[in-house]
């Protein structure tokens, strides 16, 4: 493009339209310089030549032909800045969806959840006594009175309720059917009294559930936990089905080689009653700090169901006999896995829960 002094106006008016036209083409940096050098290129720029001629304009012209000159450059220096600005950011957003997206790599692995490890050993517990014939109960956490001491052969003066601190949520003792209170329950035993109620022998059953006492929390002590309840009623169980049983239980959970050590213990709810213990896995009953140098460990209490239970429940207890047995989820669990504080289990902190 050549320039004369005569219209200098329209020719910079053509140059400017030209310009912008071009620049909103330009897609590439390298694009983008070519019409830099073009049109506002020292020397060689069709600006800068255009504005070479404005001397050789009448006087009276050169004022307002330089003012619309500048006000060219100005835009064109102005749309320039912009467009490359867009060509930047979209050159940037480009190089992030490709850095972003290797289809060459192996997919990410999606990061699986676990079971805690509470619901790991009751279901581990469930299935040793499922394999034994057992059937899987759940029943209410929210019990009451009746079922929770009534029914179990713990009448309201009975001493053995201080073995349990209660949660109530109604102390109602003049209910016309008299169920008493309402409470939290203090162990999965009241289970036995419902399905007694429900269903006539042979029985099998275990129940695992959340149980809740209020005490203080310590390192062995939650007043929230899980507690695994056994009940066998049938004609002619005997103690040696008891023992049979918890013997066989205690091999699947601990190990083949375990041994088993029953002692007289009392719970109001069976007779004979017995606590079991396993020989330490940690020293091999040889003594040492998790078994208080005893050799053995206490995992459950257990014992013959009581002839007043099968009574209140309209069983004779000249015809069938049965045994019942309880023991703690977290207990099992810390001593399987070698756990000294049962706060662990209800922290929520992911160092401990992801060993399991």
């Amino acid at each position: 493009m050549e320039f004369t002094p005569e219209n200098l106006i329209e020719q910079l008016n053509v140059l400017k339209e030209t310009a912008t036209a071009e620049l909103t083409s330009t897609a590439t940096t390298t694009d983008l310089e070519a019409w830099r050098v073009t049109y506002l290129g020292r020397g060689e720029g069709l600006l800068p030549k255009a504005i070479k001629i404005l001397p050789l304009i009448p006087h009276e012209d050169r004022k307002a032909t330089g003012g619309f000159a500048n006000k060219v450059k100005t835009l064109l220096e102005s749309k320039y800045s912009q467009q490359s600005m867009v060509i930047q950011n979209e050159s940037s957003i480009k190089n992030n969806r490709q850095d972003s997206i290797d289809i060459s790599l192996p997919g990410r692995p999606v990061r699986k959840g676990r079971l805690h490890p509470t619901t790991q050993i009751i279901r581990e517990v469930c299935s040793a006594f499922e394999s034994m014939g057992f059937q899987t109960l759940e029943g209410p956490e929210v019990e009451w009175e009746l079922f929770n001491f009534g029914l179990l052969n713990i009448p309201k003066d009975h001493p053995a309720r201080d073995m349990w601190n209660t949660i109530w949520i109604d102390r109602m003792t003049d209910n016309l059917d008299d169920r008493g209170g309402m409470l939290l329950r203090t162990h999965t035993s009241p289970m036995q009294a419902r399905t007694m109620l429900k269903v006539q022998p042979p029985i099998r059953v275990v129940v695992p559930g959340r149980c809740y006492r209020y005490e203080a929390t310590d390192a062995t002590h939650e007043w929230h936990f899980f507690q695994i309840e056994g009940l066998v009623v049938d004609e002619g169980i005997t103690f040696s089905d008891l023992k049979g049983t918890l013997y066989e239980f205690a091999r699947q959970i601990f190990g083949s080689k375990r041994k088993v050590r029953f002692r007289c213990d009392y719970f109001p709810f069976v007779e004979p009653g017995v606590e079991m213990a396993i020989d330490c896995f940690a020293c091999d009953g040889r003594g040492c700090r998790i078994c208080k140098h005893t050799g053995w460990i206490e995992i459950m209490g257990a014992g013959m169901v009581h002839p007043k239970v099968l009574e209140m429940v309209g069983y004779d207890p000249n015809r069938y006999t049965g045994f019942a047995f309880g023991l703690g989820a977290e207990r099992i669990a810390m001593l399987k896995y070698g756990i000294d504080d049962i706060r662990f289990f209800y922290d929520n902190d992911l160092r401990f829960l992801k060993q399991f």
